[in-house]
């Protein structure tokens, strides 16, 4: 594995060693000595799976409560993978970054807490997403930033978005900023 840092700090882009021959490959996803000497101490204590379709949608979602690191990677099809920095206090807060995952490349995406996370699933296939967290669920404590929001201006890869109504309902940044959740 290796890691290089992106231009919002904390981010990291890790790829993975793959090991291929005619039968097909092996990859190492999670080894956690390895992602220590990459710069991730964190403990992770949950993994998530997300299948979408092609078109989908998803976040902006974070936890202000018991905030949550992740570590993202997509096992099957190709996502546009999108965070957003709500660190009140960070020289790059409501910036966003884009990075492209898929099931080629094998690259990991490091998403400290302090950014909030979306996804869009591009090409003609479902796409299947897993991430380890290192903060359990809690959905007293989760929220979320509309993924269309024109302060934030991101522009998503997809022409005509299925999202879902709790997706939709979100509230935007400048709304985000005002509430007891913008720390």
């Amino acid at each position: 594995m290796k890691a290089q840092k992106l231009h919002l700090e904390g981010l990291l882009l890790i790829e993975l060693a793959v090991f291929a021959d005619t039968r097909g490959h092996f990859t190492e996803w999670y080894k956690e000595s390895t992602l220590r000497t990459l710069g991730i101490p964190n403990r992770f204590v949950q993994d998530n799976f997300s299948r979408s379709a092609p078109g989908v949608v998803r976040g902006l979602h974070f936890q202000y409560d018991q905030p949550q690191g992740k570590l993202v990677g997509v096992a099957r099809g190709q996502i546009v993978d999108v965070v957003v920095d709500i660190r009140a206090d960070s020289p790059t807060f409501g910036h966003h970054l884009q990075v492209q995952l898929n099931d080629r490349q094998r690259h990991l995406l490091w998403v400290p807490a302090g950014f909030a996370h979306g996804f869009a699933v591009i090409g003609n296939e479902h796409a299947d997403l897993f991430y380890k967290t290192d903060a359990e669920y809690n959905s007293k404590g989760e929220s979320g930033i509309r993924w269309n929001d024109p302060d934030l201006a991101i522009p998503w890869p997809v022409e005509k978005a299925l999202v879902s109504p709790r997706d939709e309902a979100l509230g935007t940044f400048a709304e985000y900023q005002k509430s007891p959740k913008f720390r």
